[in-house]
């Protein structure tokens, strides 16, 4: 069964590019642009995986993480925070959010694919 990812990021040009690598390493894609649409999909697709950005329009990523959190249908749900800031205070808070882990952009392809089969339990070649 093909592992179902989430996006929840409003920059193009990311967006973009997390869809070439991840279809490319072979999981199934959705995305939403802004944080209500992030969780609206989460709830509906039940998603393997969110690849949650900060800053998003409506809810930022934090509220969108607690709110992953609290919705029993969503709570098992693993979330990766992949974010422009890259202080100590905000991977703090972004764990404290719920996330399972903090990336921070710009980010390494490879270790993005790595991370993202790691949090999924899916074996890389």
């Amino acid at each position: 069964m093909t592992s179902k990812i989430l996006i929840a990021e409003d920059e193009p040009n990311i967006v973009v590019s997390l869809e070439f690598l991840l279809k490319g390493a072979g999981y199934e894609v959705a995305v939403a642009r802004d944080g209500a649409a992030a969780i609206e999909l989460a709830a509906s697709m039940h998603p393997d995986l969110v690849v949650l950005d900060v800053m998003l329009p409506l809810l930022d990523g934090f509220e969108v993480c607690r709110r992953i959190r609290s919705n029993p249908a969503t709570k098992d749900t693993r979330i990766l925070m992949l974010t422009a800031r890259g202080r100590e205070s905000e991977m703090e808070k972004g764990v404290a959010a719920g996330a399972n882990a903090y990336m921070t952009k710009p980010f390494a392809t490879k270790e993005l694919v790595d991370t993202v089969a790691r949090l999924i339990g899916t074996p890389r070649g």
